[in-house]
């Protein structure tokens, strides 16, 4: 079945209408609006996060953690945004709130695809440092988002679930293809327009719509920014899935040279970073 990038479009926004994307969250709308401010008051935002009491313990369970490295532990919601900044704190936030938006329940796909998606941010996070790229938590954040995508198909196909199982064999072909033959619509499509609707920046939307046209990156279509961050997000998959369920990674036998390419690294200096790696 083909279809135009029109048609892919239309079936897209017809998705979305049915299923609903799930709304940004008031906390995230109010704490951008802070952001934005000339002088964001810390103390509004602070409090702001601390009024979601699983919130603010998941932030602070995250900006703790090994792999953020910080060298005094935050106690406190106001301490981690002092600590962290701002911009940075609402990055995280943010990607705790997507994880809020598509619950688990009873759902093993949707806990294998958390989980994944978890560990594969946690690599980002740890890997970007090493590798120049200087804002690590857009780095974690994009992780989280790279994918979002997929809870919606998910939720809305049946069949998803045993695609899921399959997906990761590697037919020469992105997987988005794939998923607009099987279901008229990829989760890369849906993946962007969440983004835009919970305001994230355009930047993000637009690695998220082309993270897996490894040709138009390596044609210098797209901005060197976001190209980095797909390479680097996608060397952490590859580390990821090596350490966590096998040697085969479709993604990377696709992109390993685009990734290697942006990064500037070969293959086995991106494996001695990865023996460091706390996974």
């Amino acid at each position: 079945m083909e279809q135009t990038v029109n048609e892919i479009d239309r079936e897209a926004d017809k998705i979305v209408r049915e299923i609903g994307i799930p709304p940004c969250p008031a906390i995230l709308t109010k704490l951008l609006r802070e952001m934005r401010q000339d002088e964001p008051d810390y103390n509004k935002a602070s409090k702001l996060i601390s009024t979601d009491v699983g919130l603010s313990a998941a932030m602070l369970k995250t900006v703790n953690s090994p792999f953020f490295g910080l060298r005094t532990k935050a106690t406190s919601v106001n301490q981690a945004l002092l600590l962290m900044g701002l911009r940075n704190t609402v990055e995280i936030v943010t990607g705790l709130l997507l994880r809020q938006a598509f619950p688990v329940g009873d759902n093993s796909a949707m806990d294998s695809f958390w989980q994944a998606s978890s560990g594969i941010a946690e690599v980002t996070a740890q890997l970007a440092r090493p590798l120049g790229i200087t804002n690590r938590d857009e780095a974690y954040t994009f992780a989280l988002f790279r994918d979002c995508g997929i809870p919606l198909m998910i939720g809305k196909f049946p069949s998803y679930t045993n695609f899921m199982k399959v997906s990761h064999l590697d037919n020469g072909r992105a997987i988005t293809a794939d998923e607009i033959d099987e279901f008229g619509v990829d989760h890369a499509s849906l993946g962007a327009r969440l983004a835009q609707s919970w305001s994230l920046p355009e930047e993000a939307s637009t690695a998220i719509l082309t993270h897996h046209d490894y040709a138009l990156r390596q044609g210098g279509a797209v901005a060197d920014g976001i190209s980095l961050l797909v390479a680097l997000v996608l060397a952490a998959e590859w580390i990821y899935t090596r350490h966590n369920i096998g040697p085969k990674c479709r993604e990377w036998s696709q992109g390993a040279t685009f990734a290697l390419d942006a990064l500037g690294i070969s293959e086995e200096e991106l494996l001695a970073e990865a023996e460091k790696i706390d996974h």
